[in-house]
C-alpha cells in the first residue's frame, strides 16, 4: 500500500510539473500530446480550466459534473475545492496554440489546439478504430452494443457507468459507485439524485433520495445494462424477470 501511495504521489507531482512548465522551449515530439491531455478524458485539453486550490487542469466539460455537487473534490488528487474558484486556463490555451504534435494516425504535425478536430476527420485514425477488438458482453443481452468511448458520436445512452452525485467522480459501474460512496460519502447528509435511476427511461432526474446509500444497497443489486429491456417500463421488466425465474424453476 505504501508503495502504491508513493507511486500515485509521484505521478501527481509529475503531472503538476508538466502542467506548469509554461516556459519550456521544447519537448519530445512523441510526448507533447500526453503532456497536454486531460486526466479525465485522456484527450488534448478542450477549453481547459484550472482548480484554484490544487492547480490541476481539466477540460471544462469534463470537470462540469464536479461543479454540480455540494462538496466537490478534485478528480485527480481528491482535494476539496471551491467551485467558484475554477477559472479558464488562458496559460494552458496559449501553450496548446504554441506546440505541435504528430497525429496518432497519419503522423502529420498538428497544433495541439486543433488536434481533436483533426483526429475526428483523419482517415488513418478511423481505420485504427475500426480494427480495435469489438465489445462483447459477458452474458447475452438485448441491449445495443455501445460504440468506442472515443468515437466521434453515439446515439446510445450510457447506462453502464455513472457519475458520483456527491463529488462528480466518473466512470463508475454500479458496484464501483456503491463502494466509492461507502468509502467516501458514508456520512454525507446531502440529498442527491440517483444517477442510475435518472439514466433509465422511466427515471425521474429531479427526484432526490432521502438516503442514497440505502437506496443503492436495496434497489440496485444487479446491472440494468445486462438484464433490463429499456423498451418496456420498470414494472413490466420486473414481471418479465419473475416469469423467467419461475420458468427456470
Amino acid at each position: 500500500m505504501a508503495m502504491f501511495r508513493s507511486f500515485v504521489s509521484g505521478t501527481q507531482q509529475k503531472h503538476q510539473q508538466q502542467q506548469h512548465s509554461v516556459g519550456a522551449t521544447s519537448a519530445p515530439g512523441d510526448s507533447i500530446e500526453s503532456q497536454y491531455s486531460c486526466p479525465i478524458c485522456l484527450e488534448v485539453y478542450h477549453k481547459p480550466v484550472s482548480i484554484g486550490s490544487c492547480g490541476h487542469t481539466f477540460c471544462g466539460e469534463c470537470l462540469q459534473p464536479c461543479l454540480q455537487v455540494p462538496s466537490p473534490l478534485c478528480p485527480l488528487c481528491r482535494m476539496p475545492f471551491d467551485s467558484k474558484k475554477v477559472d479558464k486556463s488562458s496559460n494552458m490555451e496559449k501553450q496548446l496554440s504554441s506546440y505541435k504534435a504528430p497525429c496518432r494516425g497519419c503522423s502529420k504535425k498538428v497544433t495541439l489546439v486543433k488536434m481533436r478536430s483533426h483526429i475526428s476527420s483523419c482517415t488513418k485514425v478511423q481505420e485504427q478504430m475500426a480494427n480495435y477488438p469489438k465489445f462483447v458482453p459477458v452474458v447475452p443481452t438485448s441491449q445495443p452494443i455501445p460504440s468506442l468511448p472515443w468515437s466521434v458520436s453515439s446515439n446510445i445512452p450510457n447506462r453502464s457507468t455513472f457519475v458520483c452525485p456527491y463529488c462528480g467522480a466518473r466512470h463508475l459501474d454500479q458496484l464501483e459507485l456503491l463502494k466509492h460512496c461507502m468509502e467516501n460519502h458514508r456520512n454525507d447528509p446531502n440529498k442527491v439524485v440517483c444517477p442510475v435511476c435518472s439514466a433509465m427511461p422511466w427515471g425521474d432526474p429531479s427526484y432526490k433520495s432521502a438516503s442514497f446509500l440505502q437506496h443503492l444497497l436495496h434497489r440496485h443489486k444487479f446491472s440494468y445494462d445486462t438484464f433490463v429491456d429499456y423498451s418496456i417500463d420498470e414494472e413490466a421488466a420486473l414481471q418479465a424477470a419473475l416469469a423467467l425465474s419461475l420458468s427456470e424453476n
